[in-house]
């Protein structure tokens, strides 16, 4: 992992230099390459998230802003099918429809603090999981 210079510049970091952990919803999984934390709370959280066959969430709502793209795939979000090339814009606040795949694929997302809310994405307990809790005890309001 390359650090940021005193002037702020680049860093870079390589998606096949991390493993792949649990995310919560079911069939997901993601390598967030850069996420906010308590010394850089304004940091996106961007990174990849892969999709098994039959995976899925449930519509729910953020406070934050987030793009899309997908890469591979094809998916059902709302009632819309999108495959690889589709960019998905969500602004702040949002509710992300029901999504679901039966192919399984790969998306690269960025979330960010949403201009009009000044909330930021959630990492922790949501990307970086030990265990997946149960869908029942999920917050789709948050």
């Amino acid at each position: 992992m390359s650090q940021p210079t005193e002037d702020h510049g680049p860093e870079y970091r390589h998606v096949d230099d991390m493993a792949w952990e649990t995310l919560r919803f079911p069939g997901q999984h993601s390598k967030m390459v850069f996420h906010p934390r308590p010394e850089r709370s304004t940091e996106p959280n961007t990174g990849f998230v892969r999709y098994e066959p039959g995976a899925f969430h449930p519509r729910h709502r953020h406070d934050f802003a987030q793009v899309w793209h997908i890469l591979e795939g094809t998916f059902k979000i709302g009632e819309r099918t999108c495959g690889p090339g589709t960019v998905v814009y969500h602004a702040a606040p949002h509710y992300e429809e029901d999504l679901s795949t039966e192919t399984g694929g790969l998306m690269f997302f960025v979330q960010y603090t949403g201009p009009e809310t000044g909330k930021g994405p959630i990492y922790d307990g949501r990307f970086n999981m030990k265990e997946r809790k149960p869908l029942s005890e999920e917050n789709l309001k948050v």
